[in-house]
């Protein structure tokens, strides 16, 4: 493997011997941060509403309690918080921006249930650690660039995504004010936008970056269709460094305050676009479709409470990442479609 797509491991001292929640452990992100734990943990749970052998933790799925039920349910989120030294809050209902846009109710509604169902059993519980994942979502659509994390409660987040923005304020909140009233230990991570190995590749709800790459290898269009202009920017985040910083954070943070996670390095969508199809070696061009949605305008991570309180800085550059990332899709996703 590149060494870029190598992560620093954990602290091994906080995690030996703990028995850690990671709830959406089957996900994306989820099922990496457990692969990334279980070497240094006591028990991994992971509370799952999938029957059978999670595809994304097939391999482990002997090595962890999985825990059937929906997390909203207060009888299955007690049962996953019994016992708990660490709850780690992965869990969440979003998707691309067509579906975030079809989706404001359904989306906000899922998230604060489950959130509210999983603080309240961590509080029962007298869960010691509790980490809350929140999202580059709730910025507003007019935010400073680079984005500091004091703008995250400012006006209303970006409208394509706002019911998941406000459903990712709300649970920054919550986790203060539960620190708050109950004295739990709750930090948050705000991440930016992740991307890699087992993203989501359902073109009826991905986010970018899968998107393109399924398109670029779609045999029925000499065009990879770019939405918008692809003047809009994001700052992609390589799923390694996405589960490093979240652990980093957790392990070390005193209070919630909300600390960004992300590249220190803006992209337009058009650039993205052209790396995948270069990658991907397909030799597809690009088509702009301006009447379709670009979400939000540009997207800089403020990077400077990441680096100083927490000694943190992604280290995996676009180019490797979306390398890694095509090749799973080529290997793993495109012999299924």
């Amino acid at each position: 493997m590149n060494t870029f797509l190598r992560p620093p491991l954990a602290d091994p001292a906080y995690w030996r011997g703990k028995r850690v929640v990671v709830t959406g452990g089957t996900g994306f992100i989820g099922s990496h941060v457990v692969e990334r734990l279980l070497p240094l943990c006591g028990a991994l749970v992971v509370p799952t509403r999938q029957s059978g052998r999670p595809r994304h933790l097939a391999a482990l799925a002997s090595d962890v309690v999985l825990l059937r039920g929906d997390l909203g349910d207060a009888a299955i989120a007690d049962q996953s918080c019994r016992r708990a030294d660490v709850v780690l809050c992965l869990a969440a209902h979003v998707g691309g921006i067509a579906y975030n846009q079809a989706h404001h109710a359904s989306i906000f509604r899922d998230n604060m249930a489950v959130t509210l169902s999983t603080f309240e059993a961590a509080r029962r519980a007298g869960v010691p650690r509790v980490l809350a994942v929140s999202s580059a979502c709730v910025y507003p659509r007019d935010c400073a660039i680079p984005t500091p994390e004091a703008e995250g409660l400012r006006g209303r987040p970006e409208p394509t995504n706002e019911g998941y923005g406000w459903s990712k304020r709300m649970e920054e909140y919550l986790a203060a004010e539960y620190a708050r009233e109950f004295n739990m230990s709750i930090v948050v991570a705000r991440p930016y936008n992740a991307y890699g190995p087992r993203d989501n590749f359902d073109p009826a709800s991905s986010h970018v970056i899968p998107a393109l790459i399924r398109k670029a290898f779609d045999s029925k269009s000499d065009a990879v269709e770019v939405w918008g202009s692809g003047r809009q920017s994001r700052s992609f985040l390589y799923v390694g460094d996405f589960v490093d910083g979240l652990l980093r954070i957790c392990e070390r943070a005193k209070d919630p305050e909300p600390t960004n996670i992300g590249a220190d390095e803006e992209t337009s969508i058009a650039e993205t676009a052209r790396l995948i199809v270069e990658i991907a070696g397909t030799g597809k061009s690009l088509r702009f479709d301006t009447a379709r949605p670009e979400g939000q305008p540009r997207r800089h991570c403020d990077v400077r409470r990441l680096r100083e309180l927490f000694d943190f800085r992604a280290r995996v550059p676009l180019p490797e990442g979306l390398r890694a990332t095509v090749d799973y899709f080529r290997r793993i996703v495109l012999p299924r479609i």
